[in-house]
């Protein structure tokens, strides 16, 4: 996935599935400079991680 993509979806009021590495995530925030998008597994609210935007699929 892209930066542009990833805040597409970020904005969008549609519930998009997304993946990192097989396990569906909500994205929380995009960080452009960076290219990386702060996540958390479905169900997991308090558990948010930072990974690489390319690291993303859309389903």
């Amino acid at each position: 996935m892209d930066i542009k993509r990833a805040k597409q979806i970020l904005s969008s009021p549609e519930d998009i599935t997304v993946h990192y590495h097989g396990q569906s995530v909500w994205i929380d925030g995009c960080d452009e400079q960076g290219h990386t998008c702060t996540v958390h597994m479905r169900g997991k609210e308090d558990e948010k991680s930072s990974v690489a935007v390319t690291e993303l699929e859309e389903l």
